[in-house]
């Protein structure tokens, strides 16, 4: 994340070691190397020639094309600073690590209605649909960020190893931000034999990380990829945000929403996305869904526009129908916002919208068919005793301004 703040781009060779300050007075200072590779590289060849032949291409990057609903973003609040993203806020991790189970067990049998879904923390999800595993956005590595040493820090580990993981039909992966798109899982993964399925321009940065070009299916907006001998259909859908792992790759690859369909089941998954009414379309073209997984976490008025959160999401909730299971909350700390006021907001609004919310532990393998009442286990954490003192690799100098938001 820290390199995308400070203008570097994806070319490089070599890591390269950078020292900043915070404005913190309590970090020291310290040196620390980004891994260069973990940026990824561009799309060229014929894989570019795809890319700038989709509607959605504008001249050198993609856009959003629909246009953004008013009262959205607000103006009026400025974008945080650096220092505050970093020192500012409260309660914007939990006390301790969050209640969590292993679902090994539940995995080795078979769900009753064929569709289960297990969240692992963020964005990633093992979806479980008529016997096909799916995963999606996988992320293993321990912070959001091209640095080992600075950027957002997961605060909740994955419960489950990547290694005890059972294997999987597909990889999906949304888009290129670094907490959708990790580099050391998918170094992990590339030894596997997994095939991936990932929006236009992204399967650049999979090859450059091991992945080879037959594994690999790239989609524009409304195209379609069957999973040899399953019967099960993805389909790459619109949503309203952008891309880069770097300044200069702003919008250089594609983003999208997923839909999952088999002949008895269908599951949608938003990746990161603003609120936009393209989801009505998407429900009478892809719909109806039996599990819709919303992103609720990130949000600030003043990037309100590409991602949801608890509000909006309910809103597309509404267009979209089907069991709401929430989504990438509870694991990093990428706006100011107290870490469960998600989940917390969603119990508060959604008894007035009619939405029936699906809010599994971690590592929970759910049904949505047998979903049951919702028991608020995230505040089990804030009984711990003793407040955590937040980790800090290397004390940094902030630049004046930085282009938000992060993911």
């Amino acid at each position: 994340m820290l390199p995308n703040m400070l203008g570097l781009g994806n070319r490089h060779s070599n890591g390269a070691a950078y020292r900043l300050r915070t404005g913190c007075s309590s970090l020291p200072v310290v040196c620390y190397t980004i891994a260069v590779k973990s940026m990824g590289t561009r799309a060229d060849g014929a894989r570019l020639e795809r890319m700038k032949a989709s509607p959605l291409w504008a001249g050198d990057r993609f856009q959003n094309v629909h246009p953004v609903l008013p009262n959205l973003r607000d103006p009026t609040v400025p974008m945080p600073s650096l220092k505050d993203f970093m020192c500012g806020g409260e309660r914007r991790v939990p006390r301790g690590p969050l209640p969590s189970m292993s679902p090994l067990d539940a995995w080795a049998k078979k769900p009753q209605s064929g569709l289960r879904v297990t969240w692992l923390g963020h964005s990633t999800m093992l979806i479980e649909i008529d016997g096909v595993r799916i995963l999606t956005d996988p992320v293993w590595g321990p912070r959001a960020s091209p640095s080992a040493l600075v950027g957002p820090k997961r605060f909740q580990p994955v419960p489950i190893s990547l290694r005890e993981m059972p294997p999987v039909d597909v990889v999906v992966v949304s888009h290129d931000h670094y907490d959708h798109l990790d580099y050391p899982t998918i170094r992990a993964l590339a030894k596997t034999s997994v095939p991936f399925v990932t929006s236009l321009g992204v399967g650049a940065h999979l090859e450059y990380w091991g992945v080879q070009t037959e594994r690999i299916t790239e989609l524009d907006w409304w195209e379609s990829f069957t999973l040899p001998n399953t019967g099960v259909v993805l389909t790459a859908a619109p949503s309203q945000h952008f891309s880069g792992r770097g300044l200069k790759s702003r919008n250089s690859t594609l983003w999208s929403s997923l839909a999952i369909r088999s002949p008895r089941h269908s599951v949608f998954f938003s990746g990161d996305t603003g609120l936009t009414t393209e989801y009505r379309s998407i429900r009478e073209r892809l719909g109806p869904f039996d599990v819709v997984m919303l992103e609720v976490g990130a949000f600030y008025p003043a990037w309100g526009d590409i991602h949801l959160g608890p509000d909006n999401a309910l809103k597309a909730h509404a267009m979209l129908g089907g069991v709401f299971m929430p989504v990438h909350w509870g694991t990093f700390a990428l706006a100011m916002h107290a870490w469960d006021q998600p989940a917390e907001r969603l119990l508060e609004l959604a008894p007035h919208t009619g939405a029936q919310l699906l809010m599994p532990l971690l590592g929970q393998p759910t049904e949505p068919a047998h979903a049951e009442i919702i028991k608020p286990w995230w505040r089990e954490v804030e009984n711990a005793l003793v407040k955590p003192t937040p980790e800090t690799d290397g004390e940094i100098t902030l630049p004046t301004s930085v282009p938000w938001p992060l993911d």
